[in-house]
């Protein structure tokens, strides 16, 4: 365990799951600024540019979650929507627009260079793990 540097002092955190938040958050805000896909996102970037961070927050934590439990992770759960569910627009009113390949390649892209910019390089064997796992959820995310 150790200090999470994103809560209230004396708040620990598993090292594992604080290098998977910031690979995610790396990831969030490089997507934020990709526009080859952030036009998906454009309720979660109205948000955060008006200061509310709670939208950011809950992406975050899921994201987390579900790459941490997509690991291995036994003392967590995935409890948001399923990747179809989450990319679809008409189940998603948080999504704007389906996803086709082009944006998923961007997206894996934006992953490797969030986890670069929170210190893993792209030969990692748990980064090498997580791209196959993202690689297999392409058929879900992908809807047009």
């Amino acid at each position: 365990m150790v200090q999470d540097p994103a809560a209230a002092s004396g708040t620990m955190i598993e090292k594992g799951r604080l290098l998977i938040r910031n690979i995610v958050d790396s990831a969030i805000f490089i997507i934020a600024v990709d526009t080859a896909i952030n036009g998906h996102f454009t309720v979660l970037l109205s948000e955060v540019g008006s200061g509310n961070l709670s939208g950011f927050q809950a992406l975050s934590k899921n994201l987390t979650d579900f790459v941490a439990v997509g690991t291995g992770a036994k003392d967590y759960m995935y409890g948001g929507k399923t990747m179809m569910a989450a990319h679809d627009p008409a189940q998603n009113s948080r999504m704007n627009g389906k996803a086709d390949n082009s944006d998923f390649n961007a997206f894996e892209i934006d992953l490797f260079a969030g986890a670069n910019k929170a210190g893993v390089s792209s030969d990692n064997p748990a980064l090498i793990s997580v791209g196959k796992i993202v690689e297999s959820l392409r058929t879900q995310v992908v809807q047009q």
